[in-house]
């Protein structure tokens, strides 16, 4: 009997936390060389672009909302 064939060997997805971990790193600009290859190799692009998409609007939204709670006092 023959062994069945196996497609190749893929590494597993990371998971939504990983990539809005290593979105957050990028947003400080602190990033370890060995932690930046590994998202590299394990995270999505897609996911990593949605992410940092997200980020950003959440971003600009707590500075609007800073922005008016200091000018109205």
């Amino acid at each position: 009997m023959s062994k069945p064939i196996r497609g190749p060997v893929t590494q597993p997805a990371g998971s939504l936390w990983s990539t809005v971990k290593a979105v957050c790193w990028s947003f400080v600009g602190l990033r370890k060389r060995s932690d930046l290859e590994r998202d590299g190799a394990k995270l999505n692009p897609i996911h990593i672009i949605v992410v940092g998409f997200g980020a950003v609007f959440l971003f600009v939204v707590a500075l609007i909302t800073l922005v008016h709670w200091v000018v109205a006092k």
